[in-house]
């Protein structure tokens, strides 16, 4: 280009850049308020719940107020009272807000390396994991009454029309010797009244999640969900406004994310190293909801909890329905999620390097297991993928010294032909099938290991077994050194 095309571009280029300046510093819109369908009511095959970008009719909660309050819910008339559940791997906390679990205390998973205070899943001003609502974004929570059975916990609530609604949480027996994070649920509705009754379909809490270590990265707090044996599911980041690319795509915060989904074989809530996830056991989820929160005002720090929609089902008079959930409430252990049945391992979410990560976490495991160290696991680890990558490097090594070679033969070709480049070209091929040398040959290789290399480095990022691990002056392997 002339100096003239070089000028009208710079002037392009700034020009863009002082529109999307102005565009930014510009007030967000606010949300448009539009009635939601009633979450009560049955969904409709590929209707969503409600608009991903539209706010629903009750507002957002507000960051920094009460259990009740952050919910809308209607202030509780009672007085809350717990019991506990507990193996030696998980404690919960059983409430009688909502019926549902208001905790899950990780008792071998410290909040901080040398600290006494454990990992804790959800929160007890968050929905309780196993209440069911009607509105998640204004949750009306009843009373239930705790029954202690032997190795149980039952919950039991009768509605206005006389059903019965009775929750037992246990733990299932098991041949895992630790890491026994499975609770079951099972909630049975009876019906004593007259006459038949109809439940169009409710919402069931799954609980909360949020980092747990500063360092700890947000976009691993993550709303999912697996539909056919795949992962879909958003990010915190999701519900912040955003000003777009030059404008284009800018949205204002969204309160709530509401969307129908079809047949999902579970639901959970995750951070970076631990989940929350429930599996509905006698059917399939067709909706989920979720919104976040507050965490830390200094760094506008969020969390967030979530919700699966269930289809609605019919009890005459004088029968019963029965509803069964599976949960997993720990660490995320690929190990130990592998052996569940129903593709919660897929919650771990390590997109297209899936293969190239179970195969380096397994091998991190297998060699943790022969040297009693972390640390020296991923030393021992990287000196594998290396050495194993050589041949591939060597020969890339190889064909790019033989291509230098060449550079005076190709400066001359160059040269002869500059006039005639399809000639030059191939000439210059015949010189690289003369001396037995690859165009290619020194990138293919270099291309082979790179997704070995963003395997390793996803895989490294979110493997709980990290946390705590020490080396040297390093204290706790799964955070930045800094």
């Amino acid at each position: 280009m002339d100096r003239t095309a070089w000028i009208a571009v710079t002037l392009c280029v700034l020009g863009l850049i002082a529109w999307q300046i102005w565009i930014a510093r510009q007030p967000l819109p606010p949300p448009a308020i539009a009635t939601a369908p009633s979450p009560a009511a049955p969904l409709a095959s590929g209707t969503p719940l409600a608009s991903a970008t539209t706010a629903v009719t009750t507002p957002p909660p507000q960051p920094g107020t009460g259990a009740t309050a952050a919910q809308g819910a209607t202030p509780a008339q009672f007085e809350e009272k717990t019991e506990t559940l507990r193996n030696s791997d998980v404690e919960l906390h059983l409430t009688n807000r909502g019926g549902g679990v208001s905790e899950a205390i990780l008792l071998n998973y410290p909040a901080e390396v040398g600290e006494s205070e454990r990992v804790t899943l959800n929160s007890p001003v968050r929905i309780p994991i196993g209440a069911m609502v009607d509105d998640p974004a204004a949750p009306v929570l009843p009373e239930y009454k705790i029954v202690r059975e032997a190795d149980t916990v039952a919950l039991e609530y009768v509605t206005p029309e006389q059903v019965t609604i009775r929750k037992k949480f246990f733990f299932p027996p098991t041949n895992e010797k630790k890491d026994n994070f499975v609770v079951k649920l099972d909630v049975d509705f009876a019906n004593n009244g007259a006459a038949p009754y109809a439940n169009p379909g409710y919402f069931l809490g799954i609980g909360s999640a949020a980092r747990i270590h500063r360092n700890d990265y947000p976009s691993y707090t993550r709303l999912v969900w697996s539909v056919g044996g795949g992962t879909k599911g958003i990010d915190v980041g999701w519900f912040a406004g955003g000003g777009g690319f030059f404008g284009m795509g800018q949205h204002p915060p969204r309160p709530y994310y509401a969307q129908n989904v079809n047949a999902a074989e579970w639901v959970a809530a995750s951070n970076q190293f631990f989940t929350s996830l429930v599996v509905p056991l006698t059917g399939k989820a067709d909706g989920v909801w979720g919104t976040r929160f507050e965490i830390d005002s200094a760094q506008k720090a969020y969390g967030l909890e979530g919700a699966m929609h269930l289809p609605g089902f019919r009890v005459e008079a004088g029968q019963r329905y029965n509803a069964r959930f599976q949960l997993y409430l720990g660490p995320k252990l690929y190990h130990r999620l592998a052996r569940l049945e129903h593709n919660e391992a897929e919650v771990m979410e390590f997109g297209i390097f899936k293969i190239i990560c179970q195969a380096l976490l397994n091998s991190l495991n297998t060699l943790h297991r022969f040297l009693g160290n972390y640390a020296a696991a991923i030393l021992a680890l990287t000196t594998i993928v290396k050495l194993s990558l050589w041949p591939l490097q060597n020969k890339a090594t190889s064909s790019m010294r033989r291509m230098s070679a060449l550079s005076p033969k190709i400066q001359e070709l160059r040269e002869k032909y500059k006039d005639d480049p399809t000639r030059m070209n191939q000439e210059t091929m015949k010189l690289y099938k003369e001396y037995g040398i690859n165009p290619v040959g020194g990138c293919l290789p270099m291309l082979i290991q790179i997704p070995i290399f963003f395997g390793l480095f996803t895989m490294l990022r979110q493997a709980v077994e990290l946390r705590g691990a020490h080396f040297l002056w390093i204290h706790d392997l799964s955070q930045p050194d800094t």
